[in-house]
């Protein structure tokens, strides 16, 4: 699981790596942009796109079923989500919005109330909330006015602002924003895939991987909503980006197990494949918040300009550099240290809070 939970906020940095532009857009293209942003954009349609969210979170769901069978108290569960929320609000308000840490804790906390649910209970909650929550989707992004923006565009260089205490000022209002929309959207996508990762975790995915005929159902599955993502992203307007954001989300589930399940194959239940990802999974907290503090030092403060100048391929070129960075870092880290410096932090709060 380590190793999975290394793939995955690795993953993260080529996902989030647009939103350090500006927020609220993403990544804007030029009036006519380059073949490299077509094909960079149909493959992280398919391979990228809410995948390694997805993965974070059925992983998170597994984890906390894990830590309820270990000491059959919630105690520890919620002493644990306590300082999560509290990280995730520091986060987002003081750092950037597109934080998970405070949705992960709030779902985590709904979902304890289902922890000893039976496997059956478990995948239909958990489709039925993430259902609730594409449909949620759907129905709020539909509703936001049409605007199209393109890059090279005056409007978009009168969104433009280099400075980093307007970046503050604007994150403060978006973070806000965000924790509104959190129990109508995305607390619910997040306990769904919680309750699926605990489903899987319980038939033995994420030790054995999926069997046969779930293989191939799985596969058939994901291949088409892949394929219905990328039919949707012809559509126009508010209306279609909420198409593609509701078959998405099941795209990305679909991807997530397909990723598990090749992970726990490549690494056959031993200590000794992929170390340094592993390795990386269990700096998983200290990377994911170090993440943001290298793009924003890069795109908010050192090199305001290549917001106006990078397409896709520039951020993923960036990305790639950032992930190769975690890496030496979590290579070097970790022949001295068994546990990350955020981590350490979290344990020691969470065993403060329990004493209390």
């Amino acid at each position: 699981m380590d190793f999975i939970r290394g793939v995955a906020v690795l993953g993260l940095v080529y996902m989030n790596a647009y939103a350090f532009g500006i927020f609220e857009y993403g990544y804007t293209p030029l009036t006519n942009p380059p073949v490299s942003d077509s094909i960079i954009y149909s493959l992280s349609s398919v391979f990228v796109d809410g995948r390694f969210r997805t993965l974070f979170s059925l992983l998170f769901g597994a984890g906390l079923y894990i830590q309820w069978h270990r000491y059959k108290s919630e105690v520890q569960i919620k002493s644990r989500l306590y300082w999560l929320i509290l990280f995730g609000l520091a986060h987002g308000f003081l750092l950037w919005a597109g934080d998970i840490l405070f949705v992960y804790g709030v779902s985590g906390w709904f979902v304890i109330k289902y922890l000893d649910s039976d496997n059956n209970a478990l995948l239909k909650r958990g489709l039925g909330f993430t259902l609730l929550s594409a449909v949620a989707t759907v129905l709020i992004v539909s509703s936001v006015p049409d605007e199209v923006i393109y890059r090279d565009t005056p409007q978009f260089i009168d969104l433009y602002n280099p400075h980093y205490i307007d970046y503050f000022i604007s994150n403060l209002a978006m973070n806000t924003l965000m924790l509104v929309m959190v129990p109508i959207m995305t607390m619910w996508m997040c306990v769904g895939l919680m309750l699926i990762g605990i489903y899987l975790y319980k038939q033995g995915v994420f030790s054995k991987g999926l069997t046969t005929q779930q293989l191939i159902i799985c596969t058939v599955i994901t291949i088409t909503f892949c394929a219905l993502r990328l039919y949707a992203s012809q559509l126009n307007g508010s209306l279609g980006y909420g198409v593609q954001e509701f078959v998405n989300m099941f795209a990305a589930l679909g991807m997530a197990t397909l990723y598990i399940h090749l992970i726990v194959k490549l690494c056959n239940n031993s200590a000794h494949v992929g170390t340094l990802i592993q390795q990386a999974g269990r700096l998983a907290f200290t990377l994911y918040i170090s993440q943001t503090l290298i793009q924003l030092l890069l795109y908010k403060v050192l090199f305001t300009h290549w917001v106006l100048n990078f397409d896709r391929i520039d951020y993923w070129i960036v990305a790639t550099a950032l992930v190769a960075l975690q890496l030496m870092f979590t290579f070097i880290y970790s022949r001295y240290f068994k546990q990350g410096p955020l981590e350490f932090v979290w344990r020691k709060l969470t065993k403060a809070k329990i004493n209390a």
